[in-house]
């Protein structure tokens, strides 16, 4: 099994501790080479040991890991979060398809991001999604903001902007685009209920999710239809209706 190289960026002695304990026992793939207790540390131990991986708690003294990452031109290697930010940093890690773990660190959860990383790096994804998270995070309109989307073979970057609605096909979520265009994505219309509702996007049907911008029209009903602006007409449930109308309002 190859190793992949790590370096461990948390101001906590016990968080970093616990981490590698957990990485011995159940990541062995991953060979950790150095722990960091701030971003100037994690800086220097970057540039000296050139980790595949590095596992980044988010908020330190001194700076937190935004601050770090933007004094990189290119971030080339992956990168775990470690996080105890609120459901809406949650919801921006999710848009950019960046990894993350909430504290305490969950065994299980750890496992998966470790499996997800080594998929990239085999795969060579030359996507950076911390950038995007960065792009994300700085994002004063919410359309402004891209979604990564993950396809069988990589992903494709989006602006919210551009797409018009999202329809639950089983398991899978089709992504609908104002240009006609559409992706079908192996994550379940769930996921994007929470991604997306802070950022303009409502669920109106347990199949479907809009992008508000896009209304053009609401028709009353017992639950009602939207009209979005490509003609496209998208029942709303009736315990939905409440929600989309003040949301339509206040918008």
């Amino acid at each position: 099994m190859e190793k992949i190289t790590s370096i461990i960026v948390d101001d906590e002695q016990d968080s970093r501790e616990t981490l590698l304990n957990y990485l011995g026992k159940y990541c062995p793939q991953v060979s950790p080479l150095a722990e960091c207790a701030n971003i100037q540390e994690a800086k220097a131990a970057i540039l000296k040991h050139q980790p595949q991986l590095v596992f980044l708690d988010i908020e330190m003294p001194r700076g937190n890991a935004f601050d770090l990452l933007e004094q990189f031109g290119e971030v080339d290697f992956e990168i775990i979060f470690i996080t105890a930010f609120s459901q809406y940093a949650v919801q921006a890690f999710n848009l950019s398809a960046a990894h993350y773990l909430l504290k305490p660190v969950d065994i299980e959860e750890l496992e998966k991001a470790v499996e997800s990383v080594a998929e990239r790096l085999t795969q060579k994804d030359q996507l950076s999604h911390a950038k995007i998270l960065l792009e994300n995070m700085a994002a004063l309109n919410a359309q402004n903001r891209k979604l990564v989307l993950p396809l069988m073979e990589g992903f494709e970057v989006v602006r919210m902007s551009d797409v018009l609605f999202c329809e639950a096909q089983d398991n899978f979520t089709c992504f609908y685009f104002t240009n006609g265009k559409k992706a079908l994505i192996c994550r379940n219309l769930k996921f994007y209920e929470k991604a997306l509702n802070n950022f303009g996007f409502c669920r109106v049907h347990r199949s479907h999710i809009i992008n508000l911008e896009y209304v053009k029209r609401y028709i009353k009903g017992k639950g009602g239809t939207v009209v979005l602006e490509n003609g496209k007409e998208i029942m709303v449930s009736n315990n939905k209706k409440v929600e989309l109308v003040r949301r339509i309002k206040e918008g």
